[in-house]
C-alpha cells in the first residue's frame, strides 16, 4: 500500500511537498477537510435558496458581465460554460510533474472550506492525481490576475468529461478515462467553476517545482565552483570567515562555510600561490552566490504562504455570514517573486560562465582550451561559447515580466500580474542554469588533470570520482555535445539529503 498524505490545515512547504512527490504518496482528505468543504457547501446552498440578490459568479456572469443577473435553473449550465469558454490555452504543454503540482496544490486550496464546492469535486481530483491521469494543460493564456483562468480550466476540463488527460505517456480522451474507471461527469453547482478556475496554481506549482530545482542547483553552483576555485589554483583567504562576519549577510555567510568545508584538506589549497588576488568570478563568489542564495530563501517564503492560501473567489466566511468577492487571485506577490528569482538564477550562470572562460584561457600553467596538443585539438574551446550564449539567453529571459500589464475582460480586470509568463520563462532560466554549471565542471574537472599530481581535497575528489563514470577525461578532441549531455545528466541523477539543501 502506498503512503498516504492526508490533506488538512497542516502547513505544506518545499520539504513536504518533495517528500509527497519522491515518496509517490497518495492523497486523503482528512476528517478536518472534509468538514470544512461540507460545512462551506451547505451554507453556501443554504444561502442561495429562493435568493435573488445578486452574488459575483455564483448567480451572475463574470469579469465585465458581472452585473448579468442568471436564473436558479441555469446556474449549473452557467459553471460548466465557464469552464469550457476559458479553455483557451496554447502553446507547449505544461511537464507532467508541475500539472500535479497543480492538482496538489488546488486540492489543497480548496479543502479549507472557503470555496463552497461539492465534496465530489475535490475527490474526483483526488482521484485523478493518485491514478496519475493528468490533465493536458497549456503554458500560454495567463494573465496571472483573475487566477490562472487558461490553465486551470483545462485542468478542470476532465472532471466534465471533456478536454485530453495523460494516461501513462499517451494522451488521451477524458471522456475515454471516466468511463473506464466508471466514473460519471461532475455536474458543477453554484460556483463550482469560478472556485476551479479563480486560483494562482499554475504559478504556485511552477513556482514550487523552480524553488526545488533552484535549492539544488545553488548547492551545486557551490560543489563546482569550488572545484574551479581549485582549479584555477585560487587563494583560500577570500572565504576566511573573518570577512564575512563584518558582513553578515545570511547566504554570503553560508557560502564562505561551504566553501570551507568543501575544500578542506585540499593540497592545492593549501599550496603556495604566485597569485596575490583572483579574477572576481573566484574571490566574489560567497558575495554573488550568497545573494542569489538569499534570493531563494525569499522566494521560498512567498510560495510557502501562497501555497497554504485561499485564492479563489468569491470567498466564503460561514462563521462571519459572508460572501465576500475580492482579489486573492491576483500574482503580483509570485509575479515579483518569480521576476526576482529569475535574475538571481541568472546571475549564478553568469558568474560560472565567467569561471569556465578563465579556465580556458591558457592562465596559470593551465593549457589553452585545457587539452594537449592545442593547435590540433580546438579543446574547450567551443564549450565556453555554448555557455556564453545560454548566459545571453538568460540575460533576456530575466526581463521582469511583472512590469507588464494588459488591460481585459472590457476593463473591468485593468490591471494585471503576468505572473505565468514570469513562471514559464523562469524554468528555461532553470534549465539553462543546469547547462551552464554542467559546462563549468566539465572544463574543472578537465582543469584538474592537469595540476596531478596535487589533489584536491577528499569530497571533491569523491565527487569527481562519481562524475568521471559518466564523464571521462578528454585526452584530444571528440563528440564534447555528448560529454555536455552527460555532465547534465550526472546533476540532474545527482542526490543531495534534503537537511544540506534548505
Amino acid at each position: 500500500m502506498p503512503e498516504i498524505h492526508y490533506i488538512s490545515t497542516e502547513i505544506l512547504d518545499l520539504l513536504t511537498v518533495k517528500d509527497i512527490f519522491e515518496s509517490n504518496k497518495s492523497l486523503e482528505l482528512s476528517e478536518e477537510a472534509t468538514f470544512s468543504i461540507k460545512k462551506s457547501k451547505k451554507y453556501l446552498d443554504a444561502k442561495t435558496k429562493n435568493n435573488d440578490t445578486p452574488v459575483y459568479g455564483i448567480n451572475t456572469g463574470f469579469g465585465s458581465l458581472c452585473n448579468v443577473k442568471i436564473s436558479s435553473d441555469n446556474l449549473s449550465r452557467l459553471q460548466e460554460n465557464l469552464v469550457m469558454s476559458h479553455a483557451c490555452g496554447t502553446g507547449e504543454y505544461v511537464p507532467k510533474p508541475i500539472v500535479k503540482l497543480m492538482l496538489l496544490l488546488k486540492i489543497q486550496s480548496l479543502s479549507y472550506g472557503y470555496s463552497g464546492v461539492q465534496l465530489e469535486t475535490v475527490q474526483r481530483l483526488i482521484d485523478f492525481y493518485n491514478n496519475d491521469i493528468l490533465p493536458v494543460v497549456y503554458t500560454q493564456g495567463s494573465l496571472g490576475a483573475s487566477g490562472d483562468l487558461a490553465p486551470l480550466a483545462h485542468l478542470s476540463l476532465p472532471l466534465l468529461g471533456k478536454g485530453e488527460v495523460y494516461q501513462g505517456e499517451k494522451i488521451v480522451s477524458s471522456e475515454k478515462v471516466l468511463k473506464k474507471n466508471k466514473w460519471k461527469p461532475i455536474t458543477l453547482q453554484a460556483k463550482e467553476g469560478l472556485a476551479l478556475l479563480n486560483g494562482t496554481q499554475f504559478m504556485s506549482a511552477y513556482g514550487t517545482y523552480i524553488l526545488l530545482q533552484s535549492h539544488k542547483l545553488s548547492y551545486l553552483a557551490d560543489v563546482i565552483g569550488a572545484i574551479s576555485v581549485d582549479a584555477f589554483d585560487c587563494n583560500m583567504s577570500p572565504f576566511d570567515p573573518l570577512v564575512h562576519l563584518v558582513r553578515p549577510h545570511r547566504g554570503q555567510v553560508k557560502t564562505a562555510e561551504r566553501f570551507v568545508e568543501f575544500l578542506s584538506g585540499s593540497e592545492l589549497g593549501l599550496s603556495e600561490k604566485k597569485n596575490v588576488q583572483d579574477p572576481y568570478s573566484f574571490r566574489c563568489i560567497p558575495q554573488v552566490h550568497g545573494a542569489s542564495k538569499d534570493t531563494i530563501v525569499f522566494a521560498t517564503k512567498t510560495f510557502k504562504t501562497e501555497i497554504n492560501s485561499v485564492t479563489d473567489n468569491p470567498n466564503i466566511f460561514v462563521g462571519d455570514d459572508k460572501i465576500i468577492s475580492g482579489g486573492n487571485f491576483h500574482g503580483q506577490p509570485l509575479a515579483l517573486a518569480l521576476d526576482y528569482l529569475s535574475i538571481a538564477l541568472s546571475e549564478l550562470a553568469n558568474i560560472s560562465e565567467r569561471r569556465t572562460y578563465q579556465l580556458v584561457s591558457g592562465l596559470r600553467d593551465l593549457p589553452a582550451f585545457l587539452v594537449n596538443n592545442p593547435g590540433l585539438n580546438s579543446g574547450f574551446m567551443i564549450p565556453q561559447y555554448t555557455a556564453a550564449s545560454i548566459v545571453s539567453q538568460n540575460k533576456q529571459l530575466a526581463t521582469p515580466a511583472s512590469v507588464d500589464s494588459i488591460v481585459s475582460s472590457n476593463g473591468q480586470e485593468d490591471h494585471v500580474s503576468m505572473g505565468a509568463n514570469a513562471a514559464t520563462k523562469c524554468l528555461r532560466i532553470v534549465e539553462n542554469l543546469e547547462t551552464v554549471l554542467a559546462i563549468e565542471l566539465l572544463n574543472a574537472s578537465q582543469a584538474l588533470e592537469f595540476r596531478k599530481p596535487k589533489k584536491t581535497s577528499p569530497f571533491l575528489e569523491s565527487f569527481l570520482v562519481s562524475f568521471r563514470h559518466a564523464v571521462p577525461f578528454v585526452a584530444e578532441d571528440r563528440l564534447l555535445a555528448d560529454d555536455i549531455h552527460a555532465s547534465i545528466g550526472f546533476l540532474q541523477s545527482f542526490s543531495i539529503d534534503s537537511e544540506l539543501l534548505f
